[in-house]
């Protein structure tokens, strides 16, 4: 697109199915390789990727050339055959339906960065739920218990 200059910084979050403990310290940072090649493939840029064993946080820099909806839908897709193909996980793997998206400004960009790759560190503390909750409230996004996670 000629004449198109954007500046779009997208944190997203998501967690597996039934925020199941599925990825593995074994593989995980492989996961996150391949998150990021799925996401440069994709025309935008992939600036920090961390997590847990049962929830990723993606920050990208966001190409207004495809939605956000479509690339959260190749990543999570890609990633779920590639786990499965891989036979990394014991079960079939399955990323929970929906997201959480918020968006940042350039100066936010090192703090969130710094943020996501502490993950570890900082679920010592809370859980994911308590954490993606707190993130819904801080940027006062309405949400109705009821369907913020799939339940078993």
């Amino acid at each position: 697109m000629s004449n198109t200059y954007t500046q779009i910084h997208i944190h997203t979050v998501f967690a597996v199915k039934n925020r199941d403990s599925l990825i593995s310290i074994e593989w995980r940072d492989r996961l996150y390789q391949y998150i990021i090649s799925i996401i440069n493939d994709q025309g935008h840029k992939a600036l920090a990727v961390g997590g847990t064993a049962n929830h990723v946080h993606i920050l990208l820099g966001l190409r207004p050339t495809q939605s956000l909806s479509s690339l959260i839908q190749k990543v999570k897709q890609g990633t779920s055959e590639w786990i499965n193909k891989k036979r990394f996980s014991q079960f079939q793997f399955q990323w929970q339906n929906g997201y959480g998206a918020f968006s940042y400004s350039k100066s936010q960009l090192p703090n969130v960065v710094n943020y996501i790759n502490n993950q570890e560190k900082h679920h010592a503390k809370r859980s994911f739920r308590e954490e993606y909750v707190d993130i819904l409230k801080k940027f006062e996004v309405d949400y109705n218990e009821w369907y913020l996670f799939d339940e078993v």
